[in-house]
């Protein structure tokens, strides 16, 4: 069971258990209040009647004839008879003074405890099971009866001169008793029924919260499985990549300075050696030199070599260099890569790009750029593809970038073996933005560069 319904249940033993102490105990104390109202009732009416007849006792130890006759009238003849079926008088010592039984006039029982309660000025009643050695006569003729000792005073004082003892029926009394305890039980049976209905109703709602609250951190913890799985796929992609780029920036930094080496170096080197030959007089050299001045041929060398060594800076500087693209929005950053590839090459690029919220991070449009440059220049050396197109679109929170054209196309597997910095290049760069990069080529068919890219930081 859930542990709501493990609290209703144990709460429902609980509140049964309760109920039945406190419908017990109530019962209890109905019994004895009803009963000890009805007696101290009862004992003021007897005492009214019984009080004035037996003050010979203040002086005497017994009663006369005559006041033992007149207590037999009083309790044959009058209402009071009709509610008491027998009656008793005994003395502080436990003697009976008067009884309708003769033979007990006299008799010592002793001081019982309600015996001695009543001695003490209190009215002591109880229902009697009628098992006593004094009870002989009424056994006879019933089996319970309500028993009641009530002090009887020496007139105008508070001393207790006797005890009267008198007995009714417990029938009608019970009947209240019993009515009360139902109604006592009713509600006390309501009461536990109304509080277990309110707990239960406050436990379930709590259940269902807690339920509903356990559901939802279920999906929670899922999601967050799910988000540290990819963050580990893009840890691992980010490490592979990190190592991947070293050796690619060692790759290009080798490829650099052999383009450097080759190209404007050997253009500077020529010059140089004009220049040390005009120098030192060029022995041996006497076409180079006309009267200790440079030929017009000397002159052309060097300019052409400097011009070419300085045309070949500007176009390494071109490519290292990236425009402002800060102040730019996505559409307006590739309409740039686009423009550039335009007027170096003379070749027109068709650019289809949907509308695309504003606001995207630098590196965004860095790699953007990057991917865009790079295919186009790949297709203006290797595809001779005649049309070439870039398209631009948001999905899902990414930005995609297509870049195609239908040229020769290229082996993917041999381009791969080559050991090209460019593909590889461009794949680094969007797998370390957290996207993805793919490559359809086919000899013949053209090819098509395609990358997703995460449009949030956070992502990154």
């Amino acid at each position: 069971m859930s542990v709501a319904r493990q609290f209703l249940v144990a709460s429902l033993v609980i509140l049964l258990v309760g109920m039945l102490v406190i419908g017990v105990w109530v019962s209890y104390q109905i019994e004895n209040r009803v009963l000890n109202q009805t007696a101290a009732i009862t004992a003021l009416y007897v005492d009214s009647f019984v009080s004035p007849r037996i003050q010979e006792l203040a002086d005497n130890e017994t009663l006369s004839a005559e006041v033992m006759q007149g207590l037999d009238l009083l309790i044959a003849g009058t209402p009071l008879g009709e509610e008491i079926v027998s009656f008793k008088i005994w003395s502080n010592d436990g003697r009976i003074l008067y009884s309708a039984d003769r033979d007990l006039i006299g008799a010592e029982f002793g001081v019982d405890e309600e015996l001695e309660g009543a001695i003490g000025g209190e009215v002591v009643s109880s229902i009697s099971e009628l098992n006593k050695p004094e009870h002989a006569h009424e056994r006879e003729r019933w089996d319970r009866l309500i028993e009641t000792y009530a002090p009887v005073r020496r007139e105008g004082t508070q001393e207790v001169m006797a005890i009267s003892e008198f007995y009714q029926l417990p029938e009608d009394l019970e009947s209240q008793i019993l009515s009360a305890q139902r109604q006592s039980w009713l509600v006390v049976g309501m009461a536990t029924a109304i509080m277990y209905a309110l707990l239960a109703g406050i436990v379930g709602r709590a259940s269902r919260t807690i339920q509903r609250q356990q559901a939802d951190l279920e999906d929670h913890v899922e999601e967050l499985q799910h988000t540290l799985q990819q963050n580990e796929i893009l840890r691992r992609q980010i490490q592979r990549a990190g190592a991947r780029t070293t050796a690619l920036n060692e790759r290009f930094l080798r490829r650099l300075s052999s383009d450097l080496h080759d190209g404007m170096g050997q253009d500077l080197t020529l010059a140089l050696m004009r220049i040390e030959a005009f120098r030192d007089g060029g022995p041996g050299d006497s076409e180079l030199l006309t009267e200790g001045v440079p030929s017009s041929t000397d002159v052309d060398i060097i300019q052409s070599a400097l011009n070419s060594a300085v045309e070949e800076l500007r176009a390494t500087t071109d490519g290292l260099r990236l425009p402002e693209l800060e102040e730019f929005e996505i559409v307006e950053v590739a309409r740039r890569a686009i423009r550039a590839f335009e007027s170096k090459s003379g070749l027109q690029v068709e650019l289809e790009a949907e509308p695309i919220e504003q606001g995207w991070p630098m590196p965004l449009k860095i790699t953007l750029y990057r991917v865009i440059q790079e295919s186009l220049a790949n297709s203006y050396r290797h595809s001779n593809g005649a049309n070439r197109k870039v398209k631009l679109w948001e999905n899902g929170g990414r930005l995609l970038v297509q870049i195609s054209d239908d040229g020769e196309g290229f082996d993917l597997d041999l381009a791969a073996k080559s050991g090209g910095l460019g593909l590889a290049g461009m794949r680094e760069r969007v797998e370390l933005l957290g996207g993805t990069f793919e490559i359809e080529a086919n000899l013949g068919q053209g090819t098509t560069v395609s990358c997703s890219l995460p449009l949030t930081e956070m992502q990154w």
